[in-house]
């Protein structure tokens, strides 16, 4: 019994079974998910969190996909005007290279917006959480208007660490949205726009289209009524 268990056996930790080194299987990388229809707050909601980040002492970054121009080339801008500074880019591969791999080893956080116009965004975030143990936070359309998966927003919902469904609020009635309403008859899924485009509808709102565009003509028509009475009264008083 002396001689027994004399030979040691090596056995492969798991970050050589894995093919990686030690510090990518320990990665801390996280995914979180902000999805909902068109003026939920999904932009809102990604700001507040990188902020957060920010001020917490972490290195933050924030991108955007360049076919969003609404608001400005180099920013992403919230409905009521708040800006972030970003990289606006035709595809997320690209990052790494456009920031320099130097700046992109020292960020903790990484914001991307409007996520459904990435077509690589699982392989992006895959590499960027599980490998670089980066913090990523996506906010972006989980359907368009024909409420159909938009790009590849719900491909990561399998990798995701959290999600957060927003919802807005129905521009017809009040309650809650969880669908974007296209008001014009325009066909192809990438149209970029904004409230003159589209708006966020209930369920009922959204399977009633007739009604609804019914009643969005009589919103505007009561609404550039109520312009030309403002306008009129103006023009009364300074007379």
């Amino acid at each position: 019994m002396s001689g027994a268990f004399k030979h040691r056996v090596s056995v492969p930790d798991p970050a050589q079974r894995a093919g990686m080194n030690p510090q990518q299987l320990l990665s801390g990388g996280e995914v979180h998910v902000i999805i909902g229809p068109m003026f939920a707050g999904k932009t809102t909601a990604l700001l507040r969190r990188v902020k957060y980040e920010s001020n917490l002492g972490r290195e933050v970054v924030m991108i955007k996909s360049s076919k969003d121009t609404r608001y400005a080339v180099d920013a992403v801008v919230t409905h009521d005007g708040t800006k972030f500074p970003c990289w606006a880019l035709p595809d997320l591969s690209s990052f790494k290279q456009a920031l320099g791999i130097e700046a992109y080893e020292k960020v903790d956080v990484i914001g991307i917006d409007e996520a459904q116009f990435f077509g690589d965004l699982y392989d992006f975030c895959c590499g960027a959480a599980d490998t670089d143990g980066k913090t990523v936070i996506v906010a972006g359309l989980d359907g368009d208007y024909l409420r159909r998966s938009f790009g590849s927003v719900l491909d990561i919902i399998p990798i995701a660490d959290t999600v957060t469904k927003l919802t807005a609020r129905c521009e017809l009635c009040g309650r809650k949205a969880f669908f974007t309403y296209r008001k014009t008859e325009e066909t192809e899924t990438e149209l970029i726009g904004g409230c003159d485009m589209y708006m966020p509808v209930c369920r009922e709102h959204y399977v009633n289209g007739n009604s609804a565009m019914e009643a969005t003509k009589k919103v505007l028509e009561s609404c550039k009524m109520q312009g030309e009475l403002i306008a009129e009264a103006a023009s009364s008083v300074a007379q």
